[in-house]
């Protein structure tokens, strides 16, 4: 979003604010406009409570008072090159009350400018503040060089004489030829060779810094890469239940091998019905009495899962644009020892806990366990097919948003301990208790959904 400085079309705003008048059709007694020059002492809060602090700023959309004398003089009023809206019911020769416009500056003086009725115009120091950036996310965390990759948020100003910029961890800043586009809610560029990793991202522009809730190539928490071995076992995570996914690297891989749901001409009903071919399990354990993960640990012994309320779990996809996904709601599901093992049940681990086994009823027990349930495919009260256009993106999940029953509606039981997340499914299908859910039909399909990375991070 370039932002100028003074323009030509800052002068045409000047003559045109005289039109921002409204009034109110039942005041008794009609507002004329006085001639002559206004004086503005102050500005202060509407708020009667705080009519001694003097103001000489305020946000968007913010009530201030003008205090001087012949205030009726004013026709019009501009906040940098936004005119403000006046009501008549609200200007007397002493105070004038006004909301600061909440459309963003396109020339910033940091100056209000009021306008006379023998169109004259006055200006005054007053400055709008304007919220820093605000970041959410980034299209693909993984993208490679050369890729086009969009940061999302909000209040991303670029101005001539402040110009936005992306830093990344402490000596590196985003070239400016790598930026192809700025929006208000979108920075779009191509990513460089020399993009640092794992380093934080910092959005700066005019009014402050932000930094992201992300990392490049982010690897922190990582659970499955599905090429590095953990470090609890030094084995690489993969299948661990009843079904084998691929995992495989090919053409279309991101970061080496990933796992994939689905498979070329395997059809997903409208109504979400399982099928095995859409289903990936890691549950931990090891068939071991007492049970002591030798090799496929509690993921909570891999990753960081303590302060959970503040973490996400995020994962790169890719849908092809030939296989896209319509139906089957994705469930995805944490779970204890005491839930779910690969092992006996009845078993006590290493840590005390008695091993549920391998079993398919935990997922699905009534009044059971929160899980996340991801559907893009679904949107406006309507399905349709979702692909990501052959490309990999980035998918966020908050661990509070985990907060789900099997059939859609709000689960009772929720995570008390890391302990809970030892194990995870991710499976496609509409649950339902007694035949009924919340959870909506789709379109067949046969979708293929690539994945990799699944990892547990801060939020901020």
């Amino acid at each position: 979003m370039k932002i100028k400085n003074i323009t030509w079309s800052f002068m045409i705003a000047l003559t045109a604010v005289g039109s921002g008048f409204t009034s109110c059709a039942d005041q008794p007694d009609k507002f004329e406009l006085a001639s002559g020059t206004p004086t503005v002492y102050y500005i202060r809060p509407v708020d009667v409570a705080s009519k001694d602090s003097l103001l000489t700023s305020a946000s968007l959309q913010s009530t201030i008072c003008l205090v001087g004398d012949n205030l009726k003089s004013i026709k019009g009023i501009l906040f940098n090159d936004q005119a403000a809206v006046l009501n008549t019911s609200y200007i007397t020769d002493h105070t004038l009350i006004v909301s600061v416009p909440n459309e963003i500056p396109s020339v910033v003086t940091d100056k209000m400018y009021m306008i006379t009725t023998s169109n004259d115009t006055i200006p005054y120091d007053f400055q709008v503040t304007i919220s820093a950036p605000s970041v959410v996310s980034m299209s693909n965390e993984w993208a490679k060089a050369g890729e086009e990759v969009t940061i999302t948020g909000d209040y991303f100003l670029d101005y001539d004489n402040y110009p936005l910029e992306i830093k990344v961890g402490k000596d590196y800043t985003l070239p400016r030829e790598a930026i192809t586009s700025i929006e208000k809610t979108k920075i779009t560029f191509t990513m460089p060779e020399d993009m640092p990793q794992h380093e934080d991202i910092v959005v700066s522009d005019k009014y402050g810094s932000t930094n992201a809730p992300f990392q490049y190539m982010d690897n922190r928490g990582m659970l499955f890469d599905f090429d590095t071995p953990n470090s609890v076992t030094n084995e690489v995570l993969g299948n661990s239940g009843w079904h084998n996914r691929i995992i495989q690297s090919d053409d279309t891989s991101l970061s080496g091998n990933y796992m994939q749901i689905g498979n070329t001409g395997v059809t997903m009903d409208a109504n979400g019905k399982w099928n095995d071919e859409f289903s990936f399990e890691y549950w931990a354990g090891n068939w071991a009495d007492p049970e002591t993960y030798a090799s496929h640990p509690r993921l909570c012994d891999v990753a960081d899962f303590s302060d959970w309320t503040n973490k996400s779990l995020k994962f790169e996809m890719l849908i092809p644009a030939d296989a896209g996904w319509g139906a089957g709601p994705m469930q995805i599901i944490f779970g204890s020892p005491s839930q779910i093992s690969l092992g006996n049940a009845g078993v006590v681990d290493v840590n005390g806990v008695t091993l549920a086994g391998c079993n398919n009823t935990w997922f699905r027990a009534q009044n059971g366990w929160g899980r996340a349930i991801y559907m893009p495919w679904y949107s406006n009260s309507s399905a349709s097919l979702y692909d990501t256009g052959d490309k990999w993106v980035t998918v966020t999940i908050p661990l509070s948003d985990f907060n789900l029953e099997y059939d859609g509606n709000l689960a009772t039981k929720s995570f008390s301990s890391i302990n809970d997340f030892s194990s995870l499914n991710i499976f496609l299908i509409k649950g339902a208790y007694n035949d009924k859910s919340v959870l909506p039909d789709g379109v067949e399909c046969t979708p293929i959904i690539k994945i990799d990375n699944i990892r547990v991070v801060p939020n901020k």
